[in-house]
């Protein structure tokens, strides 16, 4: 018989402790009461199973927070008196007394009862406990004690004393380490555990165990206090070793929200800057000196982040992969909070990665992993704007555009998504007219639901009306759309008198259609409330030299380029007003300094095929595409027939690779685009000094880059014509012509060599188309006034002539064409 009971009492402790690992709560109550009925020696650690059972129940139900102090008061009454009476002398003999007090110190603190269960845990001697293996469920107990021990000081008012408050500090510190610790290993021998049962049974299934994998809120709690007490102690450097350590644990199931939410901060650290005095790399092989201390991740060929930039951007990257896993793609409403939920952790990520990848110029990375987020942000117009964004920082503007629409469609009230859809298409993609709608469509949104963007949208209203201006041939047409483009300008400088953008456009517009006077008052006016613009020195420059004040207009030029050194716009300018000043040798300086400059900013993208990351400021080079002969009305690719002739050149010249051993060079084509550029005005400069074989090896250099280029052929005309070689020349300005219609620069010189072959009648209708394309060009009037004097019609000539000395009175060393858009 004893035989029997003592098997019976033996089952029963086996199922008790198996219950317990499992936190099946209510079977250990009933266990604990058979084996007390049993078993009158095990009263005291019945006792206490009954009294942690009765305590875990409860607080799973009601978790030890705040709010649930009072009832946890009444509802812990019975826990309490079980676990009182194992905690005396005979539960001390019993071997339960520390558990009991361990439990105590919890229960204490569910009531809010602070100073009790500190007074419990000084019992246990809590910080007196070796460090050797444990089981799991004496694990958690342990885990826990340290972190309410923790939790409890940092309740206690206690004394004011800067040592003593400095003293509990490092307490607990101290605590929420070896709580978060533990938290881990009981995390990794849940884990372990879960395993070998699995191998035991010869079960695969991947339905998530019975077992209750979470970390409690406690110790979750104290996994977070560890790292941010660090920091509120002024510790980043500290704290950001406790986030790598906790990071660098064996991950284990049940903990990846929270290893989701120290990736974040970690990488907010990472990003806010200083938080070591110099960057350390997290350690490589990480040694596991306690049997308290989880295991961590350690391998030969492990990556190791080298300096921020890596160590921020990888660490997101990982949580982009665990917030995407744990997405969910189900619209039905039963999902709708677990959807929101991951959702709302997927796109705290991605911000957080936007401000990395953009940070160094790691944009490519950003759009390819919000183009992952599109599958699970339908109609989520945060994700999508973002998308959008990241596509036109990586030069992908058309797949922007249709993203942005998409994003007006989502937020139809926001005129802000109109204004940067209207931009791409001013800026990058030459769609004026689309433009214009998307500005007009942002003003009724403002209309409708102001932001405060009113005097915005006229300006963007007033920009696309002004480059359409510029495209359109038809003079009544062309007049309406500058007066639609003046009105618009006008409205905006009335709504936002203290907008520099708006006083700068305003003086861009008065200048393009002749005022210069007043243009120049706007302009003064630009830089007057913002000083340090380069786009708004570079039209006052322009401006300065339509009024014949070159020596003025140099003394500007030369006061922006020590502002910004590296703008070649400026450098540009300058470099014609030094050759209009005859001063061609100083014009060669300034055209030798900007091919160095663009050795500087572009080589390293021409070596690395690296993408252009662009600097958001003035003092970055805005050189507009196909300047080098900056007094034609294709000046600026903003321009349809300059883009359309940019693309028959690029066509032409694929051609041409493939039919020769012509092959682009490698990198981004926009750089050597402008280094193409620089060597065409050197050849312009050698071409004014009378160095003909100098200008040969210009061009022949801007030819490996670009071999069809009709600004290329339209110089190779001009040296032609410079050694008298006409019917050379003709037949590269005619090739100039045929792939760009409307090169005016080209249709002038073409004009002015059958003037020289004597075929009158051609170049008379050359200049004329040529005056048709741009009517305020001097040259074209001149040019044709002597045809005309040729053919014996003296009055239309010295109309023409006359003309041509009106246009000469307002046109500056350069279109004002050539000035970049602007819109910072």
């Amino acid at each position: 018989m004893t035989t029997k009971t003592r098997y019976t009492t033996v089952r029963i402790e086996t199922d008790i402790e198996k219950n317990r690992e499992e936190q099946n709560w209510t079977k250990v109550i009933e266990l604990a009461e058979q084996l007390k009925d049993r078993s009158p020696n095990f009263e005291y650690l019945s006792n206490f199973l009954i009294g942690e059972g009765k305590l875990e129940r409860y607080l799973e139900e009601f978790p030890p927070v705040e709010a649930n102090v009072h009832r946890a008061k009444i509802g812990l009454i019975e826990a309490k008196r079980f676990l009182q009476l194992a905690a005396n002398d005979n539960g001390k003999k019993a071997g339960v007394a520390l558990d009991a007090h361990l439990l105590l110190g919890k229960l204490h603190y569910a009531c809010g009862q602070y100073a009790d269960s500190l007074n419990n845990y000084k019992l246990a001697d809590l910080n007196a406990l070796s460090e050797k293996r444990l089981p799991v469920r004496s694990l958690r107990i342990v885990a826990e004690s340290f972190a309410i021990k923790a939790l409890c000081l940092s309740k206690e008012s206690g004394s004011t004393s800067k040592y003593k408050k400095a003293e509990r500090e490092d307490e607990m510190l101290r605590c929420f380490q070896i709580a978060s610790d533990l938290s881990l290993l009981y995390m990794q021998e849940l884990d372990k555990q879960q395993t070998s049962s699995n191998s035991a049974t010869g079960t695969h299934s991947p339905q998530p165990p019975a077992i209750n994998k979470t970390l409690s809120p406690i110790l979750e709690q104290a996994l977070q206090e560890a790292p941010a007490l660090l920091l509120r102690q002024g510790k980043s450097c500290t704290a950001l070793e406790r986030y790598r350590a906790t990071l660098s644990a064996v991950e284990s199931q049940g903990i990846h929200s929270v290893r989701l939410k120290f990736m974040c901060h970690l990488a907010e650290l990472l990003l806010r800057g200083n938080t070591c005095d110099e960057y350390k790399p997290p350690i490589n092989s990480p040694t596991r000196d306690s049997p308290w201390k989880p295991k961590q991740y350690a391998s030969l060929n492990q990556f190791i982040p080298r300096n921020e930039c890596e160590e921020s951007i990888l660490v997101l990257l990982v949580a982009e992969a665990m917030a995407v896993r744990h997405t969910v793609l189900s619209q039905s409403a039963e999902f709708k909070e677990a959807r929101l939920n991951a959702f709302h952790d997927a796109t705290f990520v991605y911000d957080l990665l936007t401000l990395a990848t953009v940070r160094w110029g790691q944009v490519t990375l950003l759009q390819e992993s919000l183009e992952r987020a599109m599958k699970f942000s339908f109609e989520e117009p945060h994700v999508w704007r973002q998308h959008a964004l990241s596509l036109a920082a990586a030069g992908r503007y058309s797949d922007a555009l249709g993203v942005f629409k998409e994003v007006i469609r989502l937020e139809p009230n926001e005129s802000v998504n109109c204004l940067v859809a209207a931009r791409l298409c001013y800026e990058h993609l030459d769609f004026p007219v689309e433009g214009t709608n998307f500005s007009i469509e942002a003003k009724s949104k403002e209309l409708s639901h102001s932001l405060g963007l009113l005097g915005r949208c006229h300006l963007y209203i007033g920009i696309g009306y002004q480059l359409q201006a510029r495209m359109c041939l038809l003079k009544q047409e062309k007049q309406a759309l500058n007066i639609c483009a003046l009105d618009n300008f006008n409205n905006a400088v009335q709504l936002e008198p203290n907008d520099h953008l708006c006083e700068y456009y305003l003086g861009l517009q008065l200048a393009l259609t002749g005022h210069i006077s007043e243009a120049l008052h706007h302009v003064r006016t630009a830089l007057a409330l913002r000083s340090e613009s380069s786009s708004t020195l570079h039209l006052l420059t322009l401006l300065l030299s339509a009024s014949r004040q070159h020596a003025e207009a140099l003394e500007v030029v030369e006061a922006a380029l020590e502002e910004y050194p590296d703008c070649l716009n400026l450098m540009y300018v300058k470099a014609h007003l030094e050759l209009h000043e005859d001063d061609g040798e100083k014009a060669l300086v300034t055209a030798k300094q900007m091919l160095e400059l663009w050795k500087n900013l572009y080589e390293g993208q021409t070596i690395s095929d690296v993408p252009e990351c662009d600097r958001k400021s003035d003092t970055r080079s805005v050189f507009q595409l196909y300047t080098s002969e900056m007094s034609d009305k294709d000046s600026s690719s903003l321009q349809a027939h300059s883009v359309a002739a940019s693309r028959v050149e690029h066509a032409l010249s694929e051609v041409a690779s493939s039919m020769s051993s012509f092959s682009p060079r490698p990198g981004p084509q926009r750089a050597w685009l402008l280094q193409m550029e620089v060597w065409l005005l050197l050849a312009e400069i050698y071409l004014a000094l009378d160095q003909p074989a100098d200008v040969q090896q210009c061009i022949q250099e801007a030819t490996q880059i670009f071999p069809l280029s009709h600004h290329i052929m339209h110089m190779r005309g001009l040296l032609h014509m410079h050694k008298q070689e006409w019917a050379e020349s003709k037949l590269c300005f005619q090739n100039a012509v045929a792939i760009n219609p409307q090169h005016v620069k080209s249709l002038q010189q073409l004009g002015l060599v059958y003037h020289y072959m004597g075929s009158q009648g051609l170049a008379e209708s050359t200049l004329r188309e040529a005056a048709k394309v741009d009517p305020n060009n001097h040259i074209t009037w001149y040019n044709l006034g002597k045809v005309l004097e040729s053919l014996g019609e003296y009055e239309t000539a010295s109309s023409c002539m006359s003309t041509a000395l009106n246009v000469e009175t307002n046109s500056p060393i350069l279109p004002f064409t050539s000035v970049p858009l602007c819109f910072e």
